[in-house]
């Protein structure tokens, strides 16, 4: 067999996932794009050592090695997903991008605009003259 069939597919699946990367808004259309992304260089490596008869079948090796690293990142991208679409209602990531934005304009928690807030207030206090002292018990008896 040819090299360049499973190097015109795994382009064309590359192909596809970064289209699906760059066009889709749903974060798990995403996700999705790229492990078509993660399986097409996968091919590849595959392909590669086929071509060239590695004795130690590196190229194999280093595809279950992606398989085991994109099993985890779709276990972690999900759960974020999922908890990103419980606490906001959507999973459509030019929304979560707007609310971030003018979530950070209008921060009410913001801690630099209360030290602000308290540095003005603390400039506009009148001093006061310090608290007399208490007698001791011991002078008060005498």
């Amino acid at each position: 067999m040819h090299l360049a069939y499973p190097a015109v597919l795994a382009a064309l699946l590359f192909c596809v996932g970064l289209y699906g990367v760059l066009a889709r808004r749903n974060a798990i259309l995403v996700l999705m794009s790229v492990e078509l992304m993660l399986n097409a260089v996968n091919l590849n490596l595959v392909a590669f050592d086929v071509w060239l008869r590695d004795a130690l079948h590196g190229g194999q090796a280093l595809t279950l090695f992606t398989i085991a690293v994109a099993a985890a990142e779709i276990g972690i991208g999900l759960a974020i997903v999922l908890m990103v679409h419980r606490n906001r209602g959507t999973s459509d990531i030019d929304r979560l991008r707007d609310t971030t934005e003018t979530a950070e304009a209008d921060d009410p928690d913001d801690p630099d605009e209360d030290d602000a807030a308290e540095s003005d207030a603390a400039d506009d206090a009148t001093p006061h003259a310090p608290a007399p002292k208490a007698p001791k018990a011991a002078e008060a008896a005498a």
